[in-house]
């Protein structure tokens, strides 16, 4: 059977040539005649693997001297609590932006450690824009701001990098993280779960500024301090090194595509075809506002929302699967990260523009 194009917002498509180099290197890891899952993660094999994917990802992100990168496990759930638990020293006030779901759960997790204060929301609009950041009411007492630049259930995306003073910036960008170029520097902590643009889920990257680290709150299990695992070089405990390995391989597959940039462009450019098809059409619909549609999940409902079942049925047996849109949203989603060619796009508006024309 031939490779279909899976849409899915995550776990997600791992590109083809990634999947390849794994499979050849399964059982005997550079003559080290065995497989990476079987290696010490203090070994010499494995430490070169950390080291080179860490490495590699710095390049990539051009990530500053004076910024630790952590290689964990939790997802970006854990991060939820970890941040406050991390970042509050001794404070008791955080603000949060709230453009949707998963804002929305990082929100519920503060509010067990600290006094949230969310200082711009969505909600009005069913989150299908981002508020103005001329309309924010950021805390002057905050201990840091904590964004979703991606939302992957409403297709909201940041295409700027709000401004918060001296205040720490926290950003989950667990679902934009290596679409495009970032300025590092402009933020406090980002972390992202693995399962959307570095690799398999188990795997999360938190990239901190140094002077974060070290004011954990006194009850904060070790296993939770940024210090900890830090000093431990994120090896405190077994870390999940097969995830580390393919995310080194996908670190190694962007830099030979030309790195950030030329995946800025590609997204982009992706993005921009499937929202023209969309947008040229009066059988499908995208909610979301211009200025915050997401180059990564592309929402999209049907003029004969009856249809739906079929849509999917037919696009399934088209090879195009995994397009069901989130149940607090409905209709269907599109998720395209790094790893979707532009021809799983192709294909997708060609099966699109059939459809309706079948349908509408």
């Amino acid at each position: 059977m031939s490779r279909i194009y899976n849409f899915s917002a995550g776990p997600a498509m791992l590109p083809e040539d990634v999947m390849k180099q794994a499979a050849m290197e399964m059982t005997d890891w550079h003559g080290s005649g065995m497989s990476v899952m079987e290696m010490s993660h203090r070994g010499k094999e494995f430490v070169s693997i950390a080291q080179k994917a860490e490495s590699d990802l710095r390049e990539l992100m051009s990530i500053p001297d004076h910024y630790t990168v952590l290689f964990l496990q939790g997802g970006a759930s854990s991060q939820f609590a970890m941040v406050p638990m991390n970042l509050l020293k001794g404070k008791k006030r955080a603000d949060y932006i709230n453009t949707g779901a998963w804002s929305k759960k990082a929100i519920a997790e503060a509010e067990h450690y600290c006094q949230v204060n969310v200082a711009a929301s969505g909600a009005s609009d069913n989150f299908t824009s981002i508020p103005e950041e001329s309309e924010w009411s950021l805390s002057a007492d905050a201990a840091y701001v904590h964004y979703t630049p991606n939302e992957t259930i409403g297709g909201v995306e940041f295409h700027w990098i709000p401004d918060t003073g001296t205040v720490p910036l926290v950003a989950d960008m667990s679902s934009t993280i290596l679409s495009r170029p970032i300025d590092v520097s402009r933020y406090g902590v980002i972390y992202a779960g693995a399962q959307k643009n570095i690799g398999p889920a188990g795997l999360t990257i938190v990239i901190i500024r140094e002077d974060l680290i070290g004011n954990e709150m006194a009850a904060t299990p070790t296993m939770f301090k940024y210090s900890a695992m830090a000093k431990a070089g994120s090896m405190y405990n077994t870390p999940p090194t097969y995830s580390w390995y393919m995310a080194g391989l996908v670190f190694e597959w962007i830099r030979k595509r030309g790195g950030l940039e030329k995946m800025a462009e590609t997204n982009k450019n992706k993005a921009d075809k499937l929202y023209a098809a969309i947008d040229n059409s009066k059988f499908y619909n995208n909610p979301v506002d211009m200025k915050c549609r997401s180059w990564m999940n592309v929402p999209f409902t049907l003029a004969k929302p009856d249809l739906d079942s079929i849509f999917l049925e037919q696009a399934k047996a088209a090879g195009l699967v995994t397009l069901k849109g989130h149940r607090s949203v409905g209709g269907m989603r599109a998720s395209i990260y790094n790893a979707m060619p532009a021809e799983g796009v192709d294909a997708l508006i060609s099966f699109m523009e059939t459809f309706e024309r079948e349908n509408a």
